[in-house]
């Protein structure tokens, strides 16, 4: 490697972004994950001018409680991009906090971010241009499930199948994987956000009482379970929000079996797509999946008893990762860092 070579290799911090319809990963070359915030965009209006207020933690704040001239967005809707202008400057921004606001004086870093399986070929260009316009020299695509099977160690280059299901805040990813390929793939259109919805649903339904996105958030990752308490009650959980029928601010009391109940719709969705894949799964793969077992990713794989759950109604063994939370960031960035995995990466 020439001195030229070598200075503009150390110019360039090569990046791997998991992007999220709730969170946002950066993995640097060489340094592991540096960054997770929520994909919000805090957008401030000042004499009809548009422009970023905040993103990621400080944005996540101030949604529900902005003024009129704040507005709060997620730019990313089923984990593809739903307003490509604001998601190029959220991902401007997080570079630049990668960075530490520091223009590198050689070449633009090569980006690897991953996609939905299901997405489709519109939805993965809007991605890669708004990486390319946030200052990538190169943009490569990974599918999610392959970069989460990855980030979970699982036997990806081997001729074994296996069964990723990746549970995140847009969608679920249900692959079986086998020789650096998915053998069948199907994105459910279920995740985190729709279990959000749920809980707001639910307690609006049988309360009269509206919450916030927030708290419906804090709700799940704090107390969701995926079964109902053997004594159908579990924790009780205080919730306050305003009363639907009175309009003022009110407090209830709900239990776990209440949230089981919210959360039976989407779950119940990702159960099934887990079913159709095994249904459409060849059966030499089916029979290596019998021994693997199903590992569960994502976020939502953090619900109480949700393997548990999946074990029943599938009778096959079910695990969580290790780290759920960041098996997709990691399994981008290993995927650029390593040649062995460098055949899953696509470019157009």
């Amino acid at each position: 490697m020439t001195f030229l070579s070598k200075l503009f290799k150390f110019g360039s911090r090569n990046m791997a972004i998991d992007l999220g319809t709730a969170n946002t990963l950066v993995y640097v070359d060489g340094e592991g994950i540096v960054l997770n915030e929520p994909s919000v965009v805090a957008i401030e209006t000042i004499n009809g001018i548009k422009r970023v207020k905040a993103v990621g933690d400080d944005a996540k704040m101030m949604m529900g409680k902005t003024p009129d001239s704040i507005e709060t967005i997620r730019p990313l809707r089923d984990g593809v991009i739903a307003d490509l202008d604001w998601a190029e400057e959220m991902i401007k921004e997080f570079i630049r906090k990668v960075n530490g606001r520091k223009t590198s004086m050689f070449r633009p870093p090569e980006i690897t971010i991953c996609v939905p399986s299901g997405s489709t070929s519109v939805e993965r260009r809007a991605i890669r241009d708004a990486a390319s316009n946030a200052g990538a020299s190169q943009v490569y695509l990974i599918l999610e499930p392959m970069a989460a099977a990855i980030g979970a160690d699982m036997p990806v280059t081997e001729p074994v199948g296996s069964m990723v299901v990746d549970i995140g805040g847009g969608t679920t990813e249900v692959a079986v994987l086998s020789l650096r390929g998915l053998a069948y793939a199907t994105s459910v259109r279920t995740g985190g956000d729709k279990m959000d919805e749920s809980i707001v649903s639910y307690v609006r339904r049988h309360h009269n009482l509206l919450i916030g996105e927030s708290t419906a958030e804090r709700i799940k990752r704090d107390y969701g379970v995926a079964m109902a308490p053997e004594d159908g009650i579990g924790e009780i959980i205080t919730i306050k929000g305003r009363d639907l029928v009175n309009g003022v601010p009110k407090e209830i009391t709900i239990n776990q079996g209440h949230i089981a109940e919210a959360l039976a719709e989407p779950i119940g969705a990702i159960v099934e797509g887990v079913r159709i894949a095994l249904e459409n799964t060849a059966p030499e793969l089916a029979a290596d999946i019998v021994d693997q077992g199903i590992v569960l990713t994502g976020g939502g794989a953090l619900i109480k008893g949700l393997d548990v759950h999946l074990r029943e109604e599938t009778g096959l063994p079910v695990s969580v990762a290790e780290d759920p939370l960041s098996c997709v960031a990691i399994g981008t960035g290993r995927a650029m860092e390593d040649p062995i995995y460098r055949g899953v990466l696509m470019t157009a």
